[in-house]
């Protein structure tokens, strides 16, 4: 039988031990259903209800209509561990996931490689890690060589790896995870790993480099683990994140010069908010068995021309921009050098996540960019001091004059 537990702050404690019982129905125009948990058959939902004339008879089994929310939040809970990258662009990635998880009423811990008092903890995301303290969340710092050490006396269902680039770093953690009987273990790769195609987007299942680091990390937790996944990146934005991005469009709009794009300008890549990459994750956690023995696009689900990010940016800025293109080998520079991203078409969908684990964006990549473009002029990168060399060089072969 269906209990029901009220309070006179009107908050509503509904569970049930038996899947048979039918959920009540509910007004969908009236109803905000909130829960980024899985939930299980065994439910514990809170509703936070902001009328209070709400009826449950055991004949109809439906509510009488009126407006509030519920928060569900599976009895399931996990205890995770994050080993986090100390530095680029992945660091972000553990933050958000640690949020994420600690939101939906997970334990969460998160060790960082290094110490501490690094000057590396000194950039972001790790200023804002007290936003974990502060939501319950653990943090603690050490080498992956030595985890059994830092982590003595303590046990996780579930163990994400987003440090390791190769099997020598994250082998050790590996390895402690399984003697220590976790459950799940999840890894952060890349879709840098993909050979280039003739056919992108870049799918899961599509040729990858053999000699990859990350595709050996991928061969040995496929041979160790029973449950695994794992997650291939490409370029992210959100707050927090210390690897420059819309940074460098910014840092050319603002100061009113050319924007140097190397070939036409049209070719494709995916920036992520690190937003959907973290609710991907999540899925994954509370979804063990789908997302079991499954690698997943951890990217957003558009694509995105180089000049059109450009113009993005502009427009988040409020700003004109002249675009310019030119040829790295006639200007006489290593694009790699002069550009962040990949001269060529680089895009991933993430076709198994929505697929297998019904994941669905919810970023959208303009607006995005104005709340990037807010954190950029708050912190005041805007007024600073930035060398402009490369983009001299390459505007001087094409005979573009800049303001000075």
């Amino acid at each position: 039988m269906a209990t029901l537990a009220s309070s006179s702050s009107s908050t509503v404690l509904f569970s049930s031990p038996h899947s048979n019982l039918s959920p009540p129905s509910l007004s969908p125009s009236r109803l905000s259903f909130s829960s980024s948990s899985h939930i299980s058959t065994t439910l514990s939902s809170s509703l936070s209800v902001s009328h209070s004339f709400v009826t449950y008879p055991t004949t109809s089994r439906r509510f009488s209509p009126c407006s509030f929310s519920v928060k569900a939040i599976a009895a399931d809970k996990k205890k995770v561990l994050i080993v986090n990258t100390n530095s680029g662009g992945h660091a972000v990635i553990g933050f958000y996931f640690a949020k994420e998880l600690l939101g939906s009423g997970h334990e969460v811990t998160i060790m960082t490689v290094g110490e501490e008092s690094s000057d590396k903890m000194k950039k972001t995301p790790f200023t804002r890690f007290s936003e974990i303290v502060g939501a319950g969340g653990k943090t603690v710092w050490g080498e992956p060589a030595e985890i059994a050490k830092v982590l003595e006396g303590s046990a996780f269902d579930v163990v994400l790896d987003n440090n390791g680039k190769d099997l020598d770093a994250v082998k050790p953690v590996a390895d402690w995870a399984k003697s220590s009987g976790v459950k799940q273990f999840l890894f952060i790769s890349s879709a840098g790993i993909y050979k280039p195609t003739d056919e992108p987007p870049h799918v899961e299942g599509d040729v990858v480099k053999a000699d990859a680091g990350h595709v050996a990390v991928e061969k040995y937790i496929a041979e160790v683990f029973s449950s695994w996944a794992s997650f291939r990146p490409q370029y992210m934005i959100g707050s927090g994140n210390n690897k420059d991005c819309e940074e460098w469009f910014f840092d050319r709009i603002v100061r009113d010069r050319p924007v140097p794009i190397p070939g036409s300008g049209m070719q494709l890549t995916v920036i992520s908010h690190v937003r959907d990459l973290s609710s991907m994750l999540t899925l994954a956690v509370e979804k063990p068995d789908a997302a079991s023995g499954n690698i997943f696009n951890c990217v957003s689900d558009r694509a995105v021309t180089l000049d059109g990010l450009a113009k993005l940016c502009a427009q988040a800025a409020g700003r004109p921009v002249n675009i310019v293109h030119y040829e790295p080998k006639a200007a006489g520079v290593d694009a790699k050098k002069a550009f962040p991203f990949r001269n060529m078409h680089f895009y991933a969908e993430p076709r198994a996540a929505k697929d297998i684990l019904r994941w669905k964006s919810t970023t959208n990549l303009s607006e995005d960019l104005k709340e990037r473009f807010e954190e950029y002029l708050k912190i005041g990168r805007d007024k600073k001091a930035i060398k402009f060399d490369l983009d001299d060089k390459i505007l001087e072969s094409l005979k573009v004059p800049v303001a000075v």
